[in-house]
């Protein structure tokens, strides 16, 4: 993603910051500090910058990305704050962009897959925000495409649970996972492709369904990183 960046805004400045605030506490315990982003936009503040363009890399339009957005503009707010700040859009936030996702995305099917074989993408979810809805449309898009590629959630909808009726109907022999999420973590290797009885792996499996899982974040795709920089692009543009 920073090379991505770098190279659409060579010479700008360019630094992390991470919401996460388990990921800073589990990385601090190994001697790596991490800013929040309030943190980050704090130290630029000092250092003098004046204009900011932040990106979201989170995937939907969820309760953190609103959290940032909300806590950037109070930095352009205070006295002696920024002059400009701009927030980038998440990645999936128009027709356009989940069109783009799911064409990218279905290009990086295995090579091994067979026309009947399903590809189950492993979304976050996020039961609590309305954004949650945007799962549902990346599946109602991949179904248009491909009616063997479905889109299930961890904490939202739909569930595994949800879509496996369908699944059924198609008698599906094998399937591939893959996660839907930034990075392939915790969640991509334990609720997708873990052991554990309630895996999405081990509920297949209990439906003689045989699972390959693919461990691979969509931030690992240049063709899905190019739609985060085409975000960062148009906010830039009004700095």
């Amino acid at each position: 993603v920073e090379a991505a960046v770098r190279q659409a805004f060579p010479g700008t400045e360019v630094r992390w910051a991470y919401t996460s605030k388990i990921i800073r506490t589990k990385l601090a315990r190994q001697g790596k500090t991490l800013d929040s982003p309030e943190m980050a936009l704090a130290r630029m503040m000092e250092d003098g910058f004046t204009h900011v363009a932040v990106l979201s890399l989170h995937v939907i339009p969820g309760i953190e990305f609103h959290d940032l957005y909300a806590n950037a503009q109070l930095f352009s707010q205070m006295v002696g704050g920024f002059e400009r700040i701009v927030v980038a859009r998440p990645l999936l936030s128009s027709h356009e962009d989940l069109l783009q996702v799911a064409r990218a995305l279905l290009k990086k099917a295995p090579s091994s897959r067979k026309p009947d074989d399903l590809i189950v993408l492993m979304g976050h979810g996020s039961e609590d925000h309305p954004a949650d809805a945007v799962y549902a449309a990346m599946n109602y898009v991949f179904q248009g495409l491909d009616a063997n590629v479905v889109v299930a959630t961890v904490s939202g909808y739909p569930s595994l649970d949800e879509l496996l009726p369908g699944i059924m109907q198609r008698r599906v022999r094998k399937a591939y996972l893959m996660p839907f999420m930034a990075v392939a973590g915790e969640h991509a290797r334990n609720d997708m492709a873990g052991d554990r009885p309630d895996s999405m792996k081990s509920v297949l499996a209990g439906k003689g369904i045989a699972c390959e899982a693919v461990l691979t974040g969509i931030a690992e795709y240049p063709e899905v990183i190019e739609v985060w920089v085409k975000h960062l692009q148009e906010v830039f543009a009004r700095l």
